[in-house]
């Protein structure tokens, strides 16, 4: 791994091994990656091929049967209790926004900090407001989710894990429910966020973004890694035959 951007850096995220079983079916089949500070990984590979799933792991919404999860080097807990503790230091965003139909996008983006991190609801607001600047969403604070279009309810979920000051973003096909015309206003915000070097791990269909924005590309098929790398190496030259074949049905020949 020599060749990672952040490779003197200390890892924030360590897959080891990591396997995850439904009933007989295999989703995890020995995963060994790690996530260094600052860096965004890409995962990438046909659907139902286990990135989804790394993803849950990750915050400990699935459970693993094999392996282990290091977060900032110390074992992700099995304790719900304990496991909520760390799961407030990463924010998630899903492929269907979850927002809260009730409450406008300030409210929406404001309501992690009071009701889990204690913050009075002056100050949460007030960063709420500020996020929502960041996204490009000030104009739309007081919007409801249905009076948003998809792109911007993504953009409100972004603010919403930003509010909570997490150390690593994890993407779960963030743009896959978007229309075509809305998508690049989503993968501009998280460019943004890779810029000023948030740690991020993306579970995406999108290839120029991962071409583009990836310092590192995880490649899966049926559970495993076939192959990762720095973006050149998997978009340019890949090394494994199922690599080209995945990228080449869409258009990347290399």
């Amino acid at each position: 791994m020599s060749e990672r951007k952040s490779a003197g850096q200390a890892p924030v995220v360590v897959y080891d091994n990591v396997r995850k079983l439904y009933g007989d079916f295999v989703a995890l089949d020995g995963i060994t990656v790690q996530v260094n500070k600052g860096e965004v990984m890409c995962l990438i590979g046909p659907s139902g091929s286990g990135k989804s799933t790394l993803l849950r792991c990750t915050n400990a919404l699935e459970t693993i049967d094999g392996g282990r999860v290091l977060i900032d080097g110390v074992p992700l807990p099995t304790d719900e209790r304990q496991a909520r503790k760390v799961r407030q230091r990463m924010g998630m965003v899903f492929q269907n926004f979850e927002l809260f139909p009730h409450k406008n996008a300030l409210d929406n983006v404001a309501i992690g900090p009071v009701t889990v991190l204690g913050m009075s609801e002056a100050k949460a607001r007030e960063r709420a407001m500020k996020l929502l600047e960041k996204v490009g969403l000030a104009s739309k604070a007081l919007n409801f989710p249905n009076g948003l279009s998809g792109g911007q309810q993504q953009r409100v979920a972004i603010a919403r894990a930003l509010a909570m000051e997490p150390e690593v973003m994890l993407f779960d096909e963030p743009t896959s429910a978007l229309d075509p015309e809305t998508i690049g206003e989503v993968l501009n915000v998280m460019k943004k966020l890779a810029d000023e070097g948030m740690t991020m791990v993306v579970v995406t269909h999108e290839m120029a973004f991962a071409r583009s924005v990836a310092d590192w590309v995880v490649v899966f098929d049926h559970g495993k890694v076939v192959e990762q790398g720095p973006p050149r190496q998997i978009f340019e030259a890949p090394h494994a035959e199922r690599t080209r074949d995945f990228l080449g049905h869409l258009g990347w020949q290399g």
